[in-house]
């Protein structure tokens, strides 16, 4: 039981993760933790080659902590997928992110959605080894087949808790995404 509500744990985190990196029209630092940056011939994450902030809500500073960097932190964020082009004034890289059109935040709130499905499935998939194991356990003789029914309805209300929490997480990320 302690093993499935781990992994369904860990799923909650990946699905939060991915909501991070979703960008609902505000600056959110977290757009930029798959970028790398080509620092003395080590991809290096952007946030250990200098300071990450967000000074207003639609806009994020990235200052190096070396000027001679800027060049490839510009072409590392080009090249990235995070479709903002971003503004070099010789000191601090600027990222301005436009508002949402109102086409963008349906594709967003889908590419949510689908996030979401994928965290129930992966929670189903956890809950479908643990009956298995139950079963196995069973046929081994290691438990009763009261113990059994027991452990198939324990395993399925943690499921049905995950499964909400999932909901909710959804719910509210779909919200701000369609604030306006």
């Amino acid at each position: 039981m302690k093993i499935a509500e781990d992994k369904m744990n860990k799923a909650i985190d990946v699905l939060t993760a991915d909501f991070a990196t979703v960008r609902a029209g505000r600056a959110n630092p977290a757009v930029l933790n798959h970028v790398t940056v080509d620092y003395y011939g080590v991809p290096t994450p952007i946030n250990q080659v200098g300071s990450v902030s967000v000074p207003e809500a639609r806009t994020i500073v990235i200052q190096p902590w070396d000027a001679t960097i800027l060049s490839a932190l510009e072409k590392a964020l080009l090249k990235s997928d995070i479709g903002i082009t971003p503004n070099n004034d010789g000191k601090v890289i600027r990222l301005n992110f436009p508002p949402l059109t109102e086409e963008r935040r349906r594709e967003l709130v889908k590419d949510v959605s689908k996030k979401s499905e994928a965290a129930k499935v992966a929670v189903r998939n956890i809950r479908r080894e643990a009956i298995s194991r139950f079963k196995t356990q069973k046929k081994n003789n290691e438990i009763t087949e009261d113990d059994l029914d027991l452990l198939e309805e324990d395993i399925q209300k943690l499921t049905d808790r995950f499964v909400k929490e999932i909901d909710k997480l959804t719910d509210e990320k779909e919200k701000e995404i369609l604030e306006v």
